[in-house]
């Protein structure tokens, strides 16, 4: 058996794992709004190729950029390796991500909080929505949540990728994760928040194109 298939069976194993375990903070009593206590709070906003007002339009940016926030694809391979999940978000799904990080290896357990599919009016304004978000599990080297979302502006036809996140470092036994996490870990998820936006965009383009 290769490396590489020893990794997937392993990270299988922990997947399945993973119905045993709870989220890592509670969103009912944690006040994720308040950076006093602890809290990054992020917002990150991309514009997209626009459409034509009015909804949105088959094999357009809108419907192009909800399938990749739903494969997870705008997530850039060199901070994030591999995906393990049983299909496409659903509240309550679990999914495992593997990050690596020179030369270490981590899992990263996360379950679906809420999808959200609906048009939403704003400042008078009315936008189609879709998107998820994933809460932090128990093991994961952060706690909070990441919603992600496509928007698509009815009246001019804007077309935007949005991601909003609460998160601050988990409590871990290890003391060499723990040091490396507060010297590096706010580095590497703004990192991860920036590429994301230019890879989303990069890749509605290149869809738009072909």
């Amino acid at each position: 058996m290769t490396r590489n298939n020893r990794a997937r069976q392993r990270m299988r194993r922990h997947h399945a794992d993973l119905h045993r375990c709870r989220l890592n903070f509670d969103p009912r009593q944690d006040d994720m709004s308040r950076p006093e206590q602890g809290w990054h709070v992020d917002d990150y906003r991309q514009q997209l190729p626009p459409e034509p007002p009015g909804p949105p339009i088959f094999g357009g940016s809108w419907e192009i950029a909800c399938n990749l926030i739903r494969d997870y694809q705008y997530a850039d391979p060199a901070i994030i390796r591999e995906i393990c999940r049983s299909g496409p978000p659903e509240p309550g799904r679990n999914m495992l991500l593997e990050a690596r990080f020179y030369g270490l290896r981590f899992y990263l357990g996360l379950r679906v909080g809420d999808v959200v599919d609906t048009i939403i009016e704003q400042d008078g304004r009315q936008a189609r929505v879709w998107g998820w978000s994933y809460q932090t599990l128990e093991g994961h080297l952060e706690r909070g949540q990441m919603d992600q979302e496509v928007r698509k502006w009815l009246d001019t036809g804007e077309v935007e990728f949005h991601i909003h996140g609460f998160s601050q470092a988990a409590s871990t036994p290890h003391p060499i994760v723990r040091f490396g996490f507060l010297l590096f870990g706010r580095y590497m998820q703004l990192k991860f928040y920036k590429r994301a936006c230019r890879r989303m965009r990069a890749l509605t383009t290149a869809k738009l194109a072909t």
